[in-house]
Parts: C-alpha cells; structure tokens; sequence
C-alpha cells in the first residue's frame, strides 16, 4: 500500500526549541495534535488546539507524571500494520485511533548527570520510560509511521507533509534510524552512569576490586565531517562523546579561520591540556603534537613571549594553548613581524585581542580562534586508543605529583633557586612523547627532545635546540636514564640539575656520573612515558 496521510500526532518533548512553530504548521494541513503535561502546556499558550493524551486514554497522568503514555490505546494506534486487516480491525473493535507521527526526545538523563553535585535521585528521576518506549514503538513501524526525535527534523517532515500529506518509506526509514540510535546511546549511558555508581553511598551494589568495568559503551555523536584526515587521501569526520562534561573543541566557540582539520583538532587539543596543567599564567606552544614551546610566568603576556622564544624556528606554524584569556598584551606578542600562528584554544578573547589578531598579522584571516569556555575536564574521563580489533583504556596521566616524595639522590644538593623549575620541567616532560627530555629555564621550555629510540639522542636533541640558554638550565627525563651517558652529556653542556623517575638497574651508575660531575639529581619514583 502507499503511505498512509499523517492524520494524527502524538506530541510529548523535553527539548520544546522549535516545537510550537513544527506543531502550528502540522494544525495548518489539518493534523490532529495529541500531548500531554508541559508539552500540551506549551502548544496551548502558543494558541493551539491540543487533545489532552489522558482524555483519550480515559486514564489520567499519575505519579508525578511517571504514567502518561504507557497505555494500549497509544501502543495500538502505533503499532497497527495499516496493510493488515486483522490489525485495522482490532483498532475498530477497541476504538482506538491510529497515529502518524511521534514527536518525541527524552529527558535529559546525560545533562543531568553531568551537573556538578547530581544525586543519584536527582539523576534516576531523569530516566526517560515512557518516551524510549514510544520511540522504540514508531521506529519499528516505520513503515507506517513517522518518529521525530531531533528538532533538526522538523523542517524536512513537515516539508513533505505540506507537499502530499505523508512522507517517502526512505525519510520513515532515516527518521527510525536515528530513533534506534537515540535510545541506544541513552541507555549506554545509564547503563555506564550505574557502573560508576556502584558502591557509592547511596547504591546498593557492591563495589567491585576491579578498577574496570566488564563492559563499556562510548556514545558518539558526528561532530563535523572533515576535509581529510592526516593526508589528503584519508577522509574523517570527528565525533562528540556525549555525556562528557568540560571544555571541549567540538563544543568551543571558533572566532575566526578556515575550518579545523584532523590535525588541528589534534595539536589544539593537545596545546591546551598542557596549559591547562598549569595553575600559573601558561602558554603552551604545539607542533606536530609536540611542544616545541611552553611557559609560565606572572602574566599572560609574558608566558606568550617566553613560550615562543623556546624554539623560534619550530614554532613557526605551530597551535597555541592558553590557560587565561588572551588578552590585548598577549595578543601584541603575537602579532609580532616574523610569526605565523595557525590556530590558538583559549578559555576566553578580549575584544582587544580578537582584533589585533584577525587584523594585524599577514594570517589574521586563516588564523582559528577557539574560546573554550571555562571549566576542565575530569582526570576520571579517561583515555581510549585503538588497535586492531580492540580499544586501550586508561585513566589520563593527570594525577598531581608529590612533591614531599622526591628525593635528592647525590651528594650535591638541591639549590632552592631550581626547585621551581624543576617543578615546570617534571610537569612539560609528562607531555613529550616517549624517552622525553625537557630542558627548562625561568620556567620555559627551551630545549625538547622527543620520539627517538635512544635516549642520548633525545638529550643531544635538546641541548642543541636550547643553545645557550642551556648553562645553568635543568633537565628532566620522562623515565630513568639507563646508562650513564646522558648525564655526562648533560654536564657537559652546563646543566645545572636533574630530574628522574629513577629505577633502572644501573641508578647507581647514574649517580655517581652526577657525584662525579657535581649536579644534583632528584628522583621522583613515578614515569610519564608518553607513547
């Protein structure tokens, strides 16, 4: 048979942006509206004849509004196969009326749990039954009937009802689609809200020794399709976790530029961890995913100038992390003849700085501009890595250090003039990727060594790039020195102190080259090795 005309709707949202001027078109081509609590609320005050769900029903909402939907007479007009006569012919022996089109989306049980300080009462009240059911009802009978659950459809369903009175199989198709896949994220992420909750006060599952779930569900949203990838000849699209609460680039206001790209979206994100790792004025300047640049200081300005002065040549071309808003001073660093900046996260732009930015310099306007908004993200929302036919979890390297717990390991002591900056080198050191050296000043990176399959490369790599900012720097190394070579390196070219993980089995080694050579050596027994 071909579509049957939408006669009837069955009205019942949470979100209601959109809704009254949807349903007003709907009453124009003659569609009956049916709904129920706030929603039928909301469609009066805007001047529309609503038929209340309970009169139809002849049951009425209870329990706080728990029961509205759950009820044959809904069930029946939804699931009725139109083309089946013993199915058309119950509706007539029971009185019951067919509906066209479902207009619903659920409570929002993701944004509440997100709220900082949510109960768990607050949060299972927020647990969506009659809606899902409603949903998962329509979606299946889609052949018949219409389930809207995003008002980013309300223009292409309404379009066709105007244009014939119904709407093509392929669009009830695509409409049940992204039903399933609705009720599907919302109830991974209950399932998973449960999993967390177990063992807290007010649950009464025991918890569990094992640190991890059994099972995990990661709910994602496409975000955006990108132009490509890493190289032109990959396509990729980037997508939303959803229910992570937090600064996010998917969810960052962009101020100006071209559209990010993979890497972009890569280096930003990377560029404004590490400034956000920082409670102090901290810039934090990226390259390939690196940072070629990071400082601290007493204001932005200042850390702005210092981090691009850490490597000049590489940080041409290179993304910018701010952990404070970018200010007009900020702003006049890098607007400086002889930049190029691609892209800058930031929590906030001053008016003053957007202007000088999108300007002043020749890449004022390709330069993207991402105010991130306030907040962190959780140090529990933890990181997930694929490999072939399985996903890596753990928690992010973000657990403060502790500091009571370094040891000075040479003869030679610690000057307290370095215990700053070996505090900056041990924090920018956790962010290089693996056999990481950071070689630090006047908290600033001035010197990085990174990805090499020797260490001693990675220290060479470093004293070359600070030059000769490196007398009187210290340097710290993301794992323990296996051989005592590198230290001699270090001494060589004026390194004024060390620090380390420590435990290889040649740690003594290491610290009789520093006794030797008269550096101080700290050892923080705990490794950032960064793969």
């Amino acid at each position: 048979m071909s579509s049957p005309p939408v006669k009837r709707a069955l009205i019942s949202v949470s979100d209601k942006e959109g809704l009254s001027e949807f349903a007003a078109g709907l009453v124009e081509v003659g569609v009956e509206i049916y709904s129920t609590g706030g929603t039928r609320r909301h469609l009066e005050e805007s001047g529309l004849s609503i038929k209340d769900v309970a009169e139809y029903t002849g049951f009425p909402e209870m329990m706080d509004g728990r029961v509205k939907t759950l009820h044959p007479r809904i069930f029946a007009g939804l699931l009725c196969r139109f083309d089946r006569e013993d199915d058309m012919q119950s509706l007539v022996e029971h009185d019951i009326s067919t509906f066209e089109l479902i207009v619903v989306n659920l409570y929002p049980f993701q944004q509440t749990i997100a709220r900082e300080g949510v109960t768990q009462a607050e949060a299972i009240e927020q647990i969506d039954i009659g809606g899902p059911s409603l949903v998962r009802a329509a979606a299946k009978n889609h052949k018949f009937v219409n389930i809207v659950t995003d008002k980013g459809q309300y223009d292409r369903v309404l379009s066709e009802i105007k244009d014939s009175g119904t709407t093509s199989l392929e669009t009830r198709f695509a409409l049940a689609s992204d039903a399933f896949a609705m009720t599907a994220d919302y109830d991974a992420a209950i399932s998973d809200y449960f999993i967390s909750q177990s063992g807290t006060a007010e649950s009464s599952v025991e918890s569990s020794d094992d640190a991890f779930a059994d099972t995990i569900s990661v709910e994602l949203k496409r975000s955006a399709v990108l132009r490509y990838g890493e190289n032109p000849h990959q396509k990729a699209a980037v997508y939303e976790q959803l229910g992570i609460s937090g600064p996010s680039l998917v969810r960052a206001k962009q101020l100006n530029g071209k559209e990010l790209s993979y890497n972009n979206l890569l280096d930003l994100d990377a560029a404004y961890n590490i400034a956000q790792s920082y409670t102090d004025p901290a810039v934090s300047v990226i390259k390939h995913n690196n940072p070629c640049g990071a400082a601290v200081a007493d204001n932005i300005a200042e850390a702005t100038k210092n981090a691009m002065a850490g490597d000049p040549l590489s940080a041409f071309g290179s993304v910018l992390g701010f952990n404070q808003q970018v200010d007009e001073a900020a702003a006049e660093v890098l607007a400086e003849p002889g930049l190029f900046i691609e892209a800058i996260a930031a929590p906030s732009f001053s008016s003053a700085a957007v202007e000088i930015l999108t300007t002043r310099p020749k890449w004022k306007a390709n330069v993207r501009l991402m105010e991130m908004g306030d907040g962190r993200l959780s140090a529990g929302d933890g990181q997930l890595r694929q490999i072939a036919g399985a996903l890596l979890l753990q928690d992010g390297d973000t657990l403060a250090d502790a500091y009571d717990e370094w040891q000075v390991v040479t003869e030679a002591q610690l000057d307290e003039s370095l215990e700053g900056e070996l505090r900056f080198a041990w924090q920018i050191v956790r962010h290089i990727k693996y056999n990481a050296i950071a070689i630090c000043r006047n908290r600033s990176l001035v010197g990085a060594g990174a990805g090499q399959m020797s260490r001693v490369d990675s220290v060479e790599i470093s004293i070359r790039k600070a030059g000769d900012r490196v007398q009187g720097a210290v340097l710290s190394s993301d794992a323990f020195f296996p051989f005592p070579d590198s230290i001699h390196a270090a001494a060589d070219a004026g390194i004024a102190a060390i620090i380390q993980p420590g435990g290889s089995r040649r740690d003594d080694e290491v610290i009789a080259a520093c006794n030797e050579r008269g550096i101080p050596m700290v050892f923080t027994g705990r490794r950032h090795f960064k793969h």
